[in-house]
């Protein structure tokens, strides 16, 4: 086996040995805590830039498939495991996680010790950092300290599409929505095809006017990459969108870009939150929901009152319970809302999806003409079923 060696820009250094790809990458070095879905992990587009440590001892057991690619590439700009699997063992299986590393231009590195990789980042935050086959630690640790870092990184208009498309409804085609690509997964659309939304795609760069062209019924804000303080361009099309009153759902980045766009400031957290067990308060419904997290940077608002805006009063709808950190925002005179986390569950639990059932509620109470405003809670109950 290929040597390699992975350096964190404060000088602490792990040997270990070539997993995918061999070369030499840097990136922001942050730990995800998901017992499984890694494939979907290395297809997100929210970890571009991202050199990523797995936590879970075991990875690669069931290989990879064509089914559970989040995008069309892997966007990690590094992966480290602890052990990888010998052989893959999966009925869907297509190839090996080691294989499909390589031919994507993964560089990677296995037998780290994790845990004390994730207790480093966790007591000293997430930092850049840099995976090698071919130089030295020495080397290594000066090419990691003339890299940038994800403060001020505008990574959105590098992973979003190019060109606009369309995801059709399943069966009947009850609305129409235009999406802000801003480092979309395609497990979104998906949940939106399947309650009839045609969800039209748009570049991350589109304009208030390019996205509200069609008259959507709504307009989503995808999750993403980078630091949202950087993506002015999002902010003023976000406003746009406000302005004419139309239904808006964000998730994740979009979360933060609606926050920006209300006027709320954006900070970096320490280590963030990436994984898929992460608990939040849901104080529109009153319910508890574990929940899929990817992200380094949260909204600042207050959590004991509502903020006054152009747009009326925005009150903190989600807050994680592990640290306080606000999870959602909900306009109280105006039809917006938004999560920080991932309801699209790409890998992760369902706890959360009912949120794209509450943005069709949104639309349905905006094509009926009344007060378009945040819609009220909806409690799901064990069997499935929903109550107002």
């Amino acid at each position: 086996m290929t040597e390699a060696v992975l350096v964190l820009e404060d000088g602490r250094t792990f040997r270990g040995e070539s997993y995918g790809a061999t070369g030499t990458t840097v990136g922001e070095a942050v730990f995800a805590t998901g017992m499984t879905g890694y494939q979907e992990t290395l297809t997100d587009p929210s970890y571009a830039g991202q050199i990523v440590a797995m936590t879970a001892p075991h990875i690669g057991n069931t290989g990879v498939n064509g089914e559970d690619d989040e995008s069309s590439r892997m966007w990690v700009a590094g992966f480290v495991v602890r052990d990888p699997a010998r052989r893959t063992s999966n009925w869907r299986a297509t190839g090996s996680l080691d294989d499909e590393l390589a031919a994507q231009g993964v560089v990677g590195i296995s037998g780290v010790d994790t845990r004390a990789l994730t207790r480093h980042l966790r007591d000293r935050g997430a930092m850049r950092a840099g995976i090698s086959t071919e130089l030295d630690p020495d080397a290594l640790l000066v090419r990691v300290a003339a890299a940038e870092g994800m403060t001020g990184a505008d990574l959105a208009p590098t992973v979003s599409t190019g060109e606009p498309y369309v995801v059709p409804a399943v069966g009947e085609k009850r609305f129409t929505i235009a999406a802000l690509d801003l480092g979309i997964k395609t497990a979104t659309p998906r949940h939106l095809a399947a309650l009839g939304v045609e969800t039209n795609v748009l570049p991350s760069t589109a304009t208030a006017e390019e996205l509200l062209a069609a008259g959507p019924d709504g307009v989503f804000l995808s999750n993403g990459p980078g630091d949202p303080a950087a993506a002015d361009y999002a902010v003023e099309a976000v406003r746009g969108v406000l302005d004419a009153r139309r239904p808006l759902f964000g998730i994740c980045f979009g979360n933060q870009i609606l926050g920006r766009a209300l006027g709320l400031g954006t900070y970096k957290l320490r280590f963030g939150h990436r994984g898929l067990n992460q608990p939040v308060l849901d104080r529109v419904s009153g319910t508890v929901r574990v929940t899929s997290h990817n992200h380094g940077f949260a909204v600042d608002a207050p959590l004991d009152r509502p903020t006054g805006t152009p747009y009326g009063e925005v009150e903190v709808s989600h807050v994680g319970l592990n640290d306080d950190v606000v999870e959602g925002l909900r306009l109280l005179e105006a039809p917006a809302f938004s999560v920080q986390f991932h309801p699209e569950s790409a890998a992760g639990p369902h706890d959360a999806a009912p949120l794209f059932q509450r943005f069709v509620d949104l639309m349905e109470a905006a094509r009926r003409g009344g007060d378009a405003v945040s819609p009220p809670p909806v409690v799901e109950r064990s069997t499935g079923e929903k109550e107002a």
